[in-house]
Order: C-alpha cells, then sequence, then structure tokens
C-alpha cells in the first residue's frame, strides 16, 4: 500500500533509486542535482542497496562508469545538472549509440554563461538530440512517477535507449511538497529483473561494445537508432497504463488541461505548467476559454498527437523555458510548430522565451500570454512571433 511523504524532488528521485535498487551508480556533485547523490551514498553506506557509488572526477567520467556498468549487463544511474550534463555531451551520445539504458536524473539548470546557478531548460535542451528519451515532470509527485517508469522504458527490447527523467532545478528539486510513494515491493514487481540481451560478462557471446563504425556501417546503425526512438512511443505508453493500473495516476505523452473547448492554448513543460493552471482557472471564471498542454515526452517528440490536440484552438502560445539562438525562437516551439503544419487547418502560433536564469513567471504573466492570444483569435493577425518575456527593459 502507498504511503504518504513529505519530500524534495531531488529527494523523491533518491527513494526511487533506492527502491530501484541498481547496480552502479557513478557519481559526481554539481547544484541543483548534489542532493541526489548526496542521499542516495546515504542509503549505499546504511547497507540499504547493493549498488556499488563510483565516486568519480568529473560528470564526463560518472556517465563513463555508467557506460561501462551497463555494457557489462548491470543497471547503471547517474545524476547532474547544467555544466555537468555538458561536460557529458559526448558521453551521453556514445551511451545512446552503444543502446545501453542507463537512467540519468536531471535537475535543470541554466548554461553558463554568464554563471548562473538558477532553473531553466538550456541543460536539457542542448542533449535533446543527443539520442536519448527525455521526460520532464511539473512537481515532485510526478518527477518519482517518472523515474518509477525509466528502467522498464529504457530496457524494451526494441528500443534500448537512455533515458534522462527531468525536473526544475530548485523550484521541484528543492521545494518539499507532499508525495505518495509506493511500497518498496511494488517498485520491484514493476521494474522487475533486467535480463540484458547481450553484455560483455556473457562468456558464451563474445561483444565488442563502441568499436569503430566505418563508413560502410554507420548509417545502417542510426537509423537503428532511429527507429529505436520511434519504437519508445509505444513503450512509454505501455509502461503508463501498467503504472496507471498499479496506482491510479495517469500518464501520457502529455497533459490536456481545459483543453475541451479552449479557443486559446498554451504549450510549456516543467514547473510553469502549474502556474499556467492557476492562470486558466481564474480566466475560465471570467469566461475566457483557455486551455493548457503540458508536455511530458519531449524525445521521443510526440508531433501527431499534439498537433491533434491543438487543432481546434484558434492560437496557441509555446512557452520556451531556453533560448534556440536560431534567430526564430526556442526548441519546443520549433517542434511544436512543425508538428502542426500539416494540420489543414492550424491555429496561429507564437513564441514566448521566458524564465531564462530561474527569472519568475506569475500567473498575471500567465495572463498577460493569454490576453495576446485573444488579440491574435480575435483579429488573425499575429504580430512579433518570437518575443522575450519578462525583460526590464522592455517592461519599463
Amino acid at each position: 500500500m502507498a504511503h504518504l511523504d513529505r519530500l524534495s524532488g531531488n529527494e523523491a528521485v533518491a527513494v526511487a533509486m533506492r527502491q530501484i535498487d541498481p547496480d552502479v551508480m557513478g557519481a559526481f556533485p554539481i547544484t541543483p542535482s548534489t542532493e541526489i547523490p548526496q542521499y542516495f551514498a546515504q542509503y549505499v553506506a546504511d547497507g540499504a542497496v547493493h549498488t556499488e557509488l563510483v565516486t568519480v572526477e568529473s560528470e564526463h567520467s560518472s556517465m563513463s562508469v555508467c557506460m561501462g556498468a551497463a555494457a557489462a549487463g548491470g543497471r547503471a544511474i547517474s545524476a547532474t545538472s547544467s555544466a555537468g550534463l555538458a561536460l557529458m555531451y559526448e558521453t551521453l551520445y556514445v551511451a545512446a549509440s552503444s543502446r545501453l539504458p542507463i537512467v540519468l536524473a536531471v535537475s535543470t539548470r541554466a548554461l553558463s554563461g554568464p554563471i548562473n546557478i538558477n532553473n531553466d531548460h538550456s541543460d536539457a535542451m542542448g542533449a535533446r538530440d543527443s539520442g536519448w528519451i527525455q521526460i520532464y515532470a511539473e512537481n515532485n509527485q510526478e518527477v518519482y512517477d517518472n523515474y518509477v517508469q525509466a528502467f522498464p522504458i529504457a530496457e524494451t527490447a526494441d528500443v534500448r535507449l537512455p533515458v534522462m527523467i527531468c525536473q526544475d532545478g530548485f523550484i521541484t528539486s528543492h521545494a518539499v511538497e507532499n508525495i505518495e510513494l509506493l511500497e518498496d515491493a511494488e517498485v520491484k514487481g514493476f521494474v522487475g529483473e533486467y535480463h540484458p540481451a547481450h553484455y560483455l560478462l556473457n562468456a558464451d557471446e563474445p561483444l565488442a561494445v563502441g568499436p569503430y563504425d566505418v563508413t560502410h556501417y554507420y548509417m545502417e546503425h542510426k537509423k537503428q537508432q532511429a527507429e529505436a526512438m520511434k519504437n519508445a512511443k509505444a513503450a512509454i505508453l505501455r509502461q503508463a497504463k501498467r503504472f496507471e493500473a498499479m496506482t491510479g495516476r495517469k500518464y501520457g505523452f502529455f497533459e490536456e488541461y481545459r483543453m475541451e473547448d479552449a479557443e486559446t492554448a498554451i504549450v510549456c513543460m516543467g514547473s510553469t505548467a502549474g502556474t499556467a493552471k492557476a492562470a486558466i482557472d481564474e480566466l475560465r471564471d471570467q469566461g475566457v476559454k483557455a486551455g493548457l498542454v503540458k508536455l511530458r515526452v519531449f524525445r521521443p517528440f510526440p508531433a501527431q498527437e499534439l498537433a491533434q490536440a491543438l487543432q481546434n484552438c484558434k492560437a496557441v502560445a509555446v512557452l520556451d523555458k531556453s533560448e534556440g539562438f536560431s534567430a526564430q525562437g526556442g526548441p519546443l516551439f520549433a517542434e511544436t510548430r512543425s508538428a502542426c503544419y500539416d494540420l489543414e487547418t492550424h491555429p496561429k502560433l507564437i513564441d514566448v522565451v521566458f524564465g531564462l536564469g530561474g527569472r519568475d513567471v506569475s500567473t498575471t504573466d500567465i495572463k498577460h500570454v493569454y490576453s495576446r492570444l485573444n488579440t491574435i483569435a480575435a483579429t488573425g493577425e499575429t504580430g512579433p512571433v518570437y518575443v522575450h518575456m519578462g525583460v526590464r527593459e522592455e517592461e519599463a
């Protein structure tokens, strides 16, 4: 039977790790994810897990440890943020191309420079095309639930890709919320035993991991990776259905909030969705038909499903918590706009870059976005497509 506790998002991840009891953790601290290996190291010291905790000199090395462990046939985990994730970039690509089902917890944080330790999504978005599955959480409950589902997704036979479980640094990683935890046995039963198909310690099958891939084979292997990412969509929904049967908590590629008759909508990821929901409730009380699509799964990107969710809206704002530096908007906007391109009739879309380096967003800010969307819906005139919200010089 599940039980209630009060935990930060980082604590919730560490608890999920303890309940899964992986074989190896590669660990190197960086704000704001440091608490995750810190809490988990205590579990190791107390004998609560059988995990080999390997403390190393850098994040590059921590992911290298995970790759070695996963290649040998073990379950491997790590946690990082910001510049730590950036230092892993080389190994992220190797882990994905080697089809190693590692699970990485990311407490998202701004990338330098200038140096900043607060939340946005620039670190995770920088790794978006590395071949990792990416799943985002609005609150502490979701990050715990996402982590429990991660290994069964990653280890699916026709997927075998690493998974990045993302939460908003400090906003959820450090804030304490009420959370419903599963019993250890329930998590163990849900995750199950890992039986790798191919692994280095199998004496009956000599195997090389990470060899040089010559021109005649490289492209075929990249296509296999691409197909695995497509297959991940079914695996994500399958594990979500299993999780709902066990807990009653429902997950999919995204959550639709008051979208049944919405004329205007916002698309966003992470903790901002809670602020948007509060603003929408206020607007609904005033007769404004506002809605929200909170994206949970960014990789694989659920393009067709998202387009269907937005197709009846007149105007949509995509909120990007990272800069794309494309001069056209952020990465979430690019994906959403592309997804809607083939709709016979599609909404007017704008991109709002916000919250960089921890800049706060309020319900008032969100309502201003809906006010602009209402104007676009009424006039058909989009105006500037790519804007930044909350910049002091523009508000003066």
